[in-house]
């Protein structure tokens, strides 16, 4: 099959242009590999059609066409809604293995998506008019042959930095003019907010690039401009001839935008171009609290906590402990569903139907109280709580929240795949994370850097963003002193509490035993979370949890 006959078979007006999905996913597919020159589905066990996957809020899906490593691929009939069959494919992913590449057809068009990790997710489109240039065929071919073509030059952490620095220079100019340093940095996470909502979509039209690039407004009514669609998404309502979502969560509470000038609006117009939805939030929080506080601006990208260091930490204290639970109830779910069918059985062999009745009566028994373990498991996911007593700009907290929630979608697919509903959501969320920060930069960035991390997870795992409203209020991040709290002691203060968690992470909350000897004379208690005593004074550890005297001898 030449690509002009394939054109003309499968485009408006050709013979198989009126089969509907089922009718035509696998033949135009086949057509596809002839013309391409590449193997069919079924020449190996990692390359088939309808790959069986479990979906959300349905017992069982299929990916129409997967090849291991390789592509997911979602065909649907002309006219039918592609980011609805992306979206089903980012439903599968995981128990697909996440392949890199996500591939969607209507036949009239082809779009590739990427998902290549610690890249932003890029879209190549091919329409089927196209499939006779040689270009487009060599695209589509790599599909197959070489997936790493695919895979975009840019990271997530270049895209970070990039945006961290030019928030730095928005955030020094407007400082330089006066411009209280709290106030400014507020209105820059709301920014930095904003750019992130419009590029995944929660802000329509990309409301908010439209408003600083709009090149016929005055810096002054911009400024107006910028403060009342921060007021509109603090409660909901109409912006224009758009409707804003209520966004609550707190970030939009106190609005004041600083006088803006022409160079402020310029820098805005630079951070509009780049690809906020792809921030990395597991080191965006330190970057952007470096270039939002002018004493760690010379800090700026210099030094952080790597995810690969928080996640060795995470590992032991928070995924192993749930995932033995796990299955341990995942093995006596199981042992109670093979009795159901074992009763099921033996039910369908008596005559009697007393002692039918009864011994289905018994198999349905079995079978609730599996179900009800499932979600007594996941009632004890939603209270679950993780603490960072010193989150800074909350890279713990999310890189926790984020295993939390994929183990819970783990948890979702294994119990699909024994037979049980799944829940049209997740139970996990930003209300698992507690926090405390003494810095009011960080702690407004920490609870930035949840929001954005959770709208992320759902993005990319094919979850619908909540709403009414779309940010859960994050007070359970406070901003006040980890170690002492004002009281009516000699010394004026006392030992500060700490909320009730599960667990606790993060660095500690340690001053070092230099600053400990004169600031806690004669004899105080200190909680200090990972520090431990030796020879040489005190250091830190991740390894336990500690309450310790600092004592001035």
């Amino acid at each position: 099959m030449t690509p002009q006959e394939f054109i003309a078979k499968w485009g408006p007006g050709g013979p198989s242009y009126g089969l509907n999905e089922r009718q035509g996913a696998q033949p135009h597919f086949i057509d596809l590999c002839v013309v391409l020159g590449v193997p069919p589905p079924g020449t190996s066990d990692d390359y088939v059609f309808e790959q069986d996957t479990f979906l959300l809020g349905q017992a069982r899906g299929f990916a129409d066409v997967f090849k291991r490593n390789h592509f997911a691929w979602e065909n649907k009939a002309p006219g039918k809604n592609l980011d609805v069959a992306l979206k089903q494919l980012l439903g599968y992913s995981l128990a697909l293995g996440n392949p890199p590449l996500l591939v969607v057809c209507d036949r009239l068009t082809i779009r590739i998506h990427t998902q290549f990790n610690g890249h932003p997710s890029e879209t190549h489109t091919v329409r089927l008019d196209q499939l006779d240039q040689p270009e487009m065929q060599g695209l589509l071919r790599a599909l197959w042959l070489d997936p790493e073509r695919f895979r975009p030059k840019s990271t997530t952490r270049d895209i970070t930095e990039a945006a961290a620095r030019s928030f730095a220079t928005l955030a020094e100019q407007l400082r330089k003019r006066g411009n209280d340093a709290e106030e400014v940095a507020h209105f820059l996470t709301q920014c930095l907010f904003c750019f992130f909502a419009e590029d995944v979509g929660l802000l329509p039209g990309r409301m908010f690039e439209r408003l600083v690039n709009n090149r016929k407004l005055t810096s002054d009514v911009l400024t107006k401009g910028l403060g009342e669609l921060f007021r509109i998404m603090r409660d909901g309502g109409l912006y224009g001839p758009d409707e804003i979502p209520w966004f609550n969560g707190g970030l939009f509470a106190k609005v004041k935008v600083p006088p803006l000038q022409v160079l402020d609006v310029t820098e805005l117009r630079n951070a509009a171009g780049l690809n906020w939805s792809a921030i990395d939030v597991s080191i965006f929080g330190t970057l952007f609290e470096r270039g939002l506080d002018p004493a760690k601006r010379a800090q700026l990208g210099a030094h952080y906590t790597d995810p690969g260091t928080i996640l060795r930490l995470v590992e032991p204290v928070v995924v192993r402990p749930i995932t033995q639970r796990w299955e341990q109830e995942r093995e006596a779910i199981a042992a109670r569903l093979r009795k159901r069918d074992e009763l099921r059985e033996k039910a369908e062999t008596i005559p009697d139907k007393v002692a039918y009745g009864r011994i289905r009566t018994s198999a349905n028994s079995e079978e609730r109280k599996a179900k009800e373990s499932f979600i007594l498991f996941l009632e004890s996911l939603a209270a679950y709580k993780i603490l960072d007593p010193a989150c800074g700009s909350g890279n713990f907290l999310f890189l926790s929240l984020k295993v939390l929630k994929d183990l819970e979608h783990r948890c979702h697919l294994e119990a699909a795949a024994m037979g049980l509903d799944r829940p049209q959501d997740l139970v996990s969320g930003p209300h698992n994370v507690l926090g405390i920060e003494i810095n009011e930069y960080a702690a407004e960035l920490a609870r930035v850097t949840v929001w954005i991390g959770e709208l992320q997870w759902r993005l990319a795992h094919g979850y619908d963003f909540k709403t009414n409203p779309v940010l859960e209020p994050l007070d359970n991040i406070e901003c006040r002193d980890a170690l002492l709290s004002p009281a009516d002691t000699p010394s004026g203060y006392q030992e500060a509490d700490w909320p009730i968690a599960n667990v606790v992470v993060g660095n500690p909350p340690f001053l070092g035993d230099k600053k400990m000897r004169k600031e806690l004379r004669p004899v105080h208690r200190c909680v200090a979370a990972g520090v431990q005593r030796t020879r040489s004074g005190w250091r830190g550890s991740r390894d336990l949890l500690v309450r310790e005297v600092a004592r001035a001898d």
